[in-house]
């Protein structure tokens, strides 16, 4: 490290000391290597020159199983190699290093290996110095056993003094430094290990991780830090093997680099274990995704959503309880019911007068999918009172499954659910027909609105009804009775927001409705409904909002320009729903006319007087009617104006520099 640490304990730097250091050594990945051949090769030459050691130790070793075949095309970048090789074995001063100076050697040594490889990737870094140190092992371990050979001649000889390795593997030599072989080895192989999970993590990130925000950020940070813990081990190896060969009273103590390694390694591990389900996970998804989008038969599909993996029938029939086969849907249509425990009263009779009606030509079947992806102590009873609620009803419908530890979903289907379904924890019933085409998404909105008139609960279907009633009716109908005028073409005041600010809406809004009172109005008949969201009623009315703009965005590169409005009306109630602003929606029967925060309808009511009786030339009846748009300006008056018909401004434009309301 940096001179002015110098006395500081090379296991007491901090990882962001550590990083200071070596991001300066690194730029950008330009060397190309061939890294898998190489650390194949380094492993090889490792493994059988620690078990050579160890057999010559008695240990008890045998020689290694596991080998990989190399690459015989594979050629090592042996120059490079040996650079790295004599960079951790030779001191440029050709003396010695002191004993106080030993850590400080090696920690250099480390740096400067780095900067030599400055262009590697951080796992090459690491795989190019373990093979050059497995390039020298595995020489010295060679020359060593050849001592013994009957057939050794002159020109080995030569070359194991030049090597200086003759007390290598020599008996006498090895028992009084046995202790120090047996260190040697275990931390040889524990850096091994490290750069293979190093290399393997490197490897496994890059498979497609961009479907999980910031994994590969998480699993691969600070791996530079376990290269250079690696690296700096090599080093410490390379110089305690050094002393054993010369046979130096010196040593280099390798117990704190063994622990440090390990620590590294139970690290790396438990990435890669992260990483590989990932892969699983994603690949398990896939599968499912191109097995559904591509099934022509309603029971494959089914069967690879509900039960891929399992022999257990997958299917209960929630009449008799009793297990059925996946083929009492086939050929069949088939909605699919998905949803928690939390099944309503209403949406099981409504579900039992849908299933009266579909009996009739026996081409539909129901099936239940409970989505149970966390389960509490309460869920069993749960699950058994919804099945008896069930039983009562008489709805033949199927659940998958008949109990608590068979109903679970595969984790890649419930992604499937949420992602290409959109569930949102909320009852959802998508259309299937028996080819497996999915006909829509989520079909309980336009059932509760509409019960069997929506039949057959298409896609096609709903913007039909959406065409000729009104998105508004699609989202109220079923939640208030109150909403009934929306079909008489009466004016309706859809509100709600903050509980305190529905309440100051509600009574400022009543004096919009008791001005039945005045006489213009009167004289035409004009009456205005008032309909509050409140709590009662407030998560229905936001589902099938959602739903419906959905379903609207999957389509709108089919739907006409009226369509287009519709959805950017939903966008623009929806923006609303998390806020603590109070919001309106004005319509005239189920034509919506105006969604905007209550600020600004408010001041059309204080101002109602005014504008009435200045800016409303015909009848007020005939001013909803009308479609035209009213548009305060900032004057000294502060009247309004009616702008023509084909300049209307809608509420999500925020170009325009006054407050406006579209009636």
């Amino acid at each position: 490290m940096a001179n002015e640490k110098s006395n500081k304990c090379l296991f007491d730097f901090t990882e962001h000391e550590i990083l200071s250091q070596i991001y300066a050594t690194h730029v950008y990945d330009k060397e190309k290597l061939d890294v898998a051949s190489l650390f194949t090769m380094a492993k090889n030459t490792l493994n059988r020159a620690t078990c050579a050691v160890d057999k010559a130790l008695s240990m008890g070793a045998s020689a290694p199983t596991d080998e990989k075949i190399l690459d015989a095309s594979f050629s090592p970048p042996l120059c490079t190699l040996k650079l790295i090789s004599y960079e951790m074995q030779c001191c440029k001063s050709n003396t010695q290093c002191e004993e106080n100076d030993l850590m400080i050697h090696i920690q250099n040594k480390a740096l400067s290996i780095l900067k030599m490889l400055s262009g590697y990737s951080w796992d090459a870094k690491a795989v190019l110095t373990l093979a050059s140190f497995a390039l020298d092992y595995g020489e010295s371990c060679v020359l060593a056993q050849s001592q013994s050979s009957q057939s050794e001649d002159d020109l080995a000889k030569s070359v194991r003094t030049l090597k200086q390795t003759p007390v290598l593997l020599n008996a006498t030599q090895l028992q009084k430094h046995k202790q120090d072989f047996v260190d040697l080895n275990k931390v040889i192989k524990e850096t091994l290990e490290v750069t293979q999970c190093i290399f393997e993590l490197v490897k496994q990130s890059n498979y497609d991780t961009n479907d999980v925000a910031d994994l590969e950020t998480v699993l691969m940070g600070h791996i530079e830090v376990d290269v250079y813990w690696a690296i700096v081990t090599i080093v410490a190896i390379t110089t305690q093997l050094s002393y054993l060969i010369r046979d130096k009273s010196k040593k280099q103590e390798l117990n704190d680099f063994a622990e440090k390694l390990k620590v590294i390694k139970t690290k790396l591990n438990k990435k890669i274990e992260i990483y590989k389900g990932h892969k699983e996970k994603t690949e398990a998804y896939s599968k499912l995704v191109k097995v559904i989008q591509t099934s022509t038969e309603i029971t494959v599909l089914l069967k690879e959503l509900i039960n891929p993996r399992s022999n257990i029938l997958p299917l209960t029939d929630g009449s008799t309880s009793r297990p059925v086969d996946i083929d009492v849907v086939k050929e069949k249509n088939v909605l699919l019911l998905i949803s928690d425990l939390n099944i309503s009263d209403e949406d099981i009779a409504l579900l039992k007068i849908i299933y009266n009606e579909l009996k009739k030509e026996e081409r539909h079947k129901i099936v239940w999918i409970p989505f149970l992806e966390k389960r509490t102590d309460d869920q069993e009873k749960e699950y058994k009172s919804l099945q008896s609620k069930i039983v009562e009803c008489q709805i033949p419908w199927y659940i998958h499954n008949s109990t608590m530890a068979h109903c679970k979903l595969s984790e890649e289907s419930c992604t499937f659910i949420r992602e290409q379904w959109h569930y949102k924890d909320k009852p959802s019933i998508v259309v299937l027909n028996s080819q497996a085409q999915v006909k829509c998404q989520n079909a309980i909105h336009m059932i509760r609105a509409y019960g069997f008139g929506a039949y057959p609960f298409t896609s096609a279907v709903e913007e039909n009804l959406l065409r000729e009633e009104g998105w508004i009716v699609f989202t109220t109908n079923h939640i208030t009775q109150r909403a009934c005028g929306i079909k008489e073409k009466k004016h309706i005041l859809l509100f709600g927001g903050d509980e305190k600010g529905i309440q100051k809406f509600d009574k400022k809004a009543k004096t919009l409705v008791t001005v039945s009172t005045d006489k213009l109005i009167k004289e035409k008949d004009i009456s205005i409904q008032l309909v509050p969201i409140g709590k009662d009623n407030f998560e229905h009315f936001w589902s099938g909002v959602e739903s419906l703009f959905i379903s609207q965005a999957q389509r709108r590169t089919r739907i006409d320009n009226e369509g287009s409005i519709v959805r950017k009306e939903i966008q623009k109630l929806l923006s609303f729903k998390n806020e603590s602003t109070t919001w309106a929606v004005l319509s005239t029967g189920p034509s919506v006319v105006m969604v905007n925060e209550i600020n600004t309808v408010m001041k059309v009511l204080d101002e109602f007087s005014e504008w009435k009786g200045k800016a409303l030339k015909t009848t007020f009846k005939e001013y909803f009617e009308s479609g035209n748009t009213i548009e305060k300006k900032e004057t000294s008056q502060g009247l309004f104006r009616l702008l023509p018909h084909g300049d209307t401004i809608h509420p999500w434009d925020n170009t325009r520099a006054h407050d406006m309301l579209t009636v």
